[in-house]
């Protein structure tokens, strides 16, 4: 799978917030609300198309990328570059997600040199955990938000 990078627009975020994942994973489901769409196109949040420009993913950087509750905990106190991802729900599980994170990482690291990342995963999503840790992502920070406890990883 050849795959690019575009800057997200008003199609690409109106189909990313349509998705729905099957349980458990649909904690990830969004809802496409003004609010929702307004989040995507004024931030760091970027459309990821593969060799026919369909969209198979996302991904976003900054404050966007964050679960804003782990502030109180201390899990942001560190300026590293904080990476968000989502893939389309009928490519999951699959055995893509290391094409896919791969390229994501590749593109960050080549633009912000020598700065550490940061993941912020729900503790549930082992799948998404353990292919961090093929990247050498390490756990630092677990906190909750609500009933769901969350996982801030580092490389």
């Amino acid at each position: 799978m050849q795959l690019n990078i575009r800057n997200m627009n008003t199609d690409f975020a109106e189909e990313i917030l349509d998705w729905k994942y099957a349980a458990p994973y649909d904690f990830y489901n969004n809802e496409l609300t003004s609010d929702a769409l307004k989040e995507m196109l004024e931030n760091q949040y970027y459309a990821v198309l593969d060799q026919n420009d369909k969209l198979v993913g996302f991904f976003c950087i900054g404050d966007s990328a964050r679960v804003p509750i782990g502030n109180q905990f201390g899990a942001y106190s560190e300026e590293l570059i904080d990476i968000g991802i989502g893939m389309k729900p009928e490519l999951t599980g699959q055995g893509f997600g290391f094409t896919f994170f791969s390229f994501i990482l590749e593109h960050i690291q080549g633009n912000f040199n020598d700065v550490q990342n940061r993941l912020t995963v729900a503790k549930f999503n082992q799948r998404a955990i353990h292919l961090y840790e093929k990247f050498g992502f390490v756990k630092k920070i677990e906190f909750k938000k609500g009933s769901t406890a969350f996982i801030t990883m580092v490389k």
